[in-house]
């Protein structure tokens, strides 16, 4: 049957985190990987707030009138960021997938975002080779790492709640690191108050959206990040993502007693630089 696209509205909330969360429980369990949504009510929760927030673009895909699937555009920064994606496991293999993709990044292109990025689960090698062929490029192996919160302070280095007088000098740190602020993710950040930063000799030396999934943090050096990785009450979701390739950050955290639960790939299309300093991901980016 013929499949049609359409935006996404609140009422769509429930069906598409029934999806969301099938999809996802259903890759995982093939792999023997946990889900990221423990329940349909979680995953539509998240759906909602995402459907309700003007700095997000959704797509929904529809056969004879059902929902199928959808796809999600972060559009609150300089660059744009896709997911979840998800289609109906009843539904797959017809290229729904595909063509919820092809819609986000059409949507990044017409508003001008200078790139498009994603966080690709590791274990799941089919949608790996969609967004090679879609255009994307790997860039980063990462790790999610979950465990006990660790509450504690690192001598030097003094982690505190950002307020809104932050929000300039956190900026102009992302810029010099990523090459590109994410002010939007911020300003959520500090409005719910959930953001911190850390001060060594007197400056903010990083900062943090939270250290968890839905999260990012960028900071000059490890060390900066150790602190607030040490700080944070708790690492909600499946954990926090950390790049494998900073090696000192991952034995460190391995030595604190945290895990390794699943492994995702960084994919970029469009502007990205290399990071010149530590940073923790989010799931978009």
């Amino acid at each position: 049957m013929e499949i049609s696209l359409r935006e996404g509205r609140i009422q769509d909330a429930r069906e598409c985190g029934r999806i969301l969360h099938s999809a996802f429980a259903a890759i995982a369990g093939a792999h023997n990987f946990p889900p990221d949504f423990p329940d349909a009510a979680t995953a539509a929760g998240i759906v909602r707030v995402t459907l309700g927030h003007p700095g997000f673009f959704s797509v929904v895909a529809e056969r004879a009138g059902r929902i199928v699937g959808s796809n999600f555009l972060d559009e609150r920064n300089t660059i744009s960021a896709v997911g979840p994606v998800t289609v109906d496991p009843d539904a797959q293999n017809s290229s729904i997938g595909a063509r919820l993709m092809q819609a986000a990044i059409e949507r990044s292109a017409s508003k001008g975002f200078a790139g498009i990025r994603l966080l690709q689960a590791g274990y799941h090698c089919r949608s790996l080779a969609l967004y090679f062929k879609l255009g994307f490029n790997a860039r980063e192996h990462i790790c999610c790492l979950q465990g006990t919160a660790l509450n504690e302070q690192v001598a030097g280095y003094a982690v505190r709640p950002a307020t809104d007088t932050d929000f300039a000098a956190c900026n102009a740190l992302c810029e010099q690191v990523h090459g590109a602020a994410r002010a939007g993710e911020l300003r959520d950040a500090l409005s719910h108050r959930v953001a911190s930063v850390v001060e060594r000799g007197g400056r903010i030396t990083g900062y943090t959206t939270a250290i968890a999934f839905i999260g990012h943090a960028v900071c000059e050096t490890t060390d900066d990040l150790k602190a607030l990785i040490s700080a944070a009450k708790s690492f909600d979701g499946p954990g926090f993502l950390a790049p494998s390739r900073n090696g000192e950050l991952m034995r460190w955290c391995l030595s604190k007693g945290l895990r390794i639960t699943q492994t995702m790939t960084l994919m970029t299309m469009g502007l990205y630089n290399e990071p010149t300093g530590a940073y923790l991901a989010s799931v978009g980016y």
